[in-house]
C-alpha cells in the first residue's frame, strides 16, 4: 500500500474544469472524498466513482481528496487527480523511473 507524502492540488476553479487536493490520510482510513460539484444532483455519483477507480488503479488508500467541481469531463477529473497525486509525491503506474 502506497502513501502520499504531502499536500498538493491541481486544476483551477474555471468553468468545465475541476481543482483536486489530495493529502495524506490516517492510516486505515481508506479514501475519504469531500466533493462539491455544480452537477451534484446529475453526476454527483459518477464523479465520485471517477476518483475511486483513479486511485484503485493506482494502488492509494488512505487518502484524503478534496474535489471542487465546475462541470469537468471524466479524462479532466482523472488528470487532475493523477497531477495532484504526482505533486504530491506519489509514484504512479505506467511512469518511467
Amino acid at each position: 500500500m502506497a502513501s502520499l507524502l504531502k499536500v498538493a492540488q491541481a486544476g483551477t476553479l474555471e468553468s468545465s474544469d475541476i481543482m483536486v487536493t489530495v493529502a495524506p490520510g490516517v492510516e486505515g482510513s481508506g479514501t475519504v472524498i469531500e466533493l462539491e460539484s455544480i452537477v451534484m444532483a446529475q453526476y454527483g455519483d459518477d464523479i465520485r466513482l471517477t476518483l475511486e477507480t483513479t486511485l484503485a488503479e493506482q494502488g492509494y488508500t488512505d487518502i484524503y481528496i478534496k474535489a471542487t467541481d465546475r462541470g469537468a469531463l471524466d479524462c479532466t477529473i482523472r488528470a487532475r487527480l493523477l497531477t495532484a497525486l504526482g505533486r504530491a509525491g506519489a509514484m504512479l503506474k505506467g511512469e518511467m523511473l
